[in-house]
């Protein structure tokens, strides 16, 4: 186990800071494997093609129910990346670009003060984006050692710890030519650090490589894994494919996880790219499908979704029902957030859409509602941030950004 990175951003303070990147990434998904490695880049994700995955068509099954009727077509332009747009100056009240020309902005991790840093899955980049109203200008400020093939791997979910303003670290998952893993990453003076790996060893493949990371309100960090096409990896309780785990900031299982030393918390997922609790501490996880449901999870310690016994709904006590499921036409879930309503939030790729589902104090859900249908194209993270929504958008065209937008856009009010 590589040694803490609980005192890593303090041991690194000196260290040299990372190579930036100045050359622009190919703006089409690579017909042969390309490699980066060294530090400092950002990565960002496939045209997600087939039903309920990212990118790429997936084989048909059968499944416990009839697949739903509806379509829905993804960008396929190709335009050459602009510039990164400035941040604005002045208070807006309609929609705001904040950085543009993304090779597939993954994840956004919103810091302390109001910046935040972004993902680029493709390239292996990060970016930082100043609060808005500053009159800073976005950069990138370091490069992760990505292996980029084909596919959905590269650089995906960023997470901050609670104690940032303490011990400036932050986390990212991202792919190697092995496997997925996690890095503590150190912040300095407007840079990354060397990123120490703290956990390794999850499943990677051309499709399905989870990639979301959050900490949750127990300190603890949770990582949303896929089973890399491996199916049978889902009920496998010796793998970390198709699970939900839960770490500790150094990357050992966290106490309390139900199945003893594992980090294993939740286990019978396809591929996770959504997490978010809500103010009763519940935990929520999106799901994709393969053919017919995609879906909104309530996660609860130790149990079982069941993939790939059942998709969507299915009424067997071995597993749990989603709490909402969609066609997977209308959704392709990434990143979810709780609104200041209370509902969850979901991004959806295929779907091209915010999806707003109201959710109740029993664990149920109630109506959801469809917003921006095609505004923006395929949307892959939202984040609620003050009084504004920020949404990033997955088209794979060169020309991906990172967008404000107010609270009426997505149902909120």
């Amino acid at each position: 186990m590589p040694h803490s990175p609980r005192s890593i951003g303090r041991a690194l303070a000196g260290c040299v800071a990372i190579a930036l990147v100045a050359g622009a990434c190919s703006t089409a998904e690579p017909t042969a494997p390309v490699t980066t490695t060294g530090v400092g880049a950002g990565s960002s994700t496939g045209s997600g093609v087939g039903p309920g995955t990212d990118a790429g068509t997936q084989p048909a099954r059968t499944t416990t129910a009839p697949p739903s009727s509806g379509t829905s077509t993804p960008s396929t332009s190709r335009r050459t990346p602009t510039a990164p747009a400035r941040t604005p100056t002045t208070a807006a009240t309609g929609p705001v670009t904040l950085l543009s020309g993304l090779d597939i902005a993954w994840s956004v991790a919103v810091l302390p003060d109001g910046s935040a840093l972004v993902s680029e899955r493709n390239t292996g980049r990060i970016h930082h984006v100043p609060k808005p109203g500053s009159g800073g200008k976005p950069s990138v400020v370091g490069r992760l050692p990505i292996t980029r093939t084909e596919g959905e791997g590269g650089l995906l979910g960023l997470a901050v710890p609670e104690d940032f303003d303490a011990d400036p670290v932050f986390y990212a998952y991202y792919s190697t030519d092995s496997d997925n893993r996690i890095a503590a990453v150190p912040w300095r003076d407007g840079t990354i650090g060397e990123p120490v790996v703290i956990f390794s060893g999850i499943p990677r493949g051309q499709y399905h490589n989870g990639g979301r990371i959050a900490f949750g309100p127990d300190g603890f960090l949770y990582v949303g894994t896929g089973e890399a096409g491996d199916t049978s990896l889902s009920q496998n309780l010796g793998s970390l494919g198709g699970k939900i785990l839960r770490i500790t900031p150094d990357g050992d299982p966290a106490p309390g996880n139900p199945f003893g030393g594992s980090p294993i918390w939740s286990y019978g997922h396809r591929n996770v790219q959504g997490l978010a609790w809500d103010s009763r501490k519940r935990l929520w996880a999106s799901e994709f499908g393969q053919n017919t449901f995609d879906e909104l999870n309530l996660i609860e310690a130790g149990k079982n979704y069941g993939w790939p016994e059942v998709e969507g709904r299915a009424g067997n006590p071995d597993f749990v029902d989603p709490v909402a499921q969609w066609p997977t036409s209308e959704m392709s879930p990434s990143g979810i957030a709780v609104g200041p309503d209370g509902a969850v939030y979901m991004a959806a790729l295929r779907g091209q859409s915010v999806w707003r589902v109201p959710v109740k104090a029993d664990g149920t859900a109630g109506t959801p509602t469809r917003h921006l249908q095609g505004t923006y194209g395929r949307v892959r993270d939202i984040h609620f941030v003050g009084d504004r929504v920020w949404i990033t958008t997955s088209n794979n065209d060169g020309a991906d950004r990172l967008i404000s937008l107010p609270l009426s856009a997505v149902g909120v009010g």
